[in-house]
């Protein structure tokens, strides 16, 4: 696991960690994020959006969509 990282989304600030950041490539379509506390697993779809995997902890769909873009741009995905 790496750093906290810190994303703004609708005036609120979440914190989230990549889980094994070492196996993510640019082919990468499933990530493993904890995201205040909590983990959560981001998969790629078809349309090339993510969405959450696990809809136990659901989180807000553009959140989401924010968070894969945010991990995408950090590790040149």
């Amino acid at each position: 696991m790496g750093l906290p990282l810190r994303i703004t989304y609708n005036d609120q600030d979440y914190v989230y960690q990549i889980i094994d950041s070492k196996i993510i490539n640019q082919y990468t379509t499933e990530l493993q994020l904890i995201v205040n506390g909590e983990k959560i697993a981001l998969i790629k779809n078809d349309q090339r959006v993510w969405v959450q995997k696990d809809e136990q902890k659901s989180l807000d769909p553009d959140l989401v969509q924010a968070l894969g873009r945010s991990v995408s741009l950090r590790l040149r995905m």
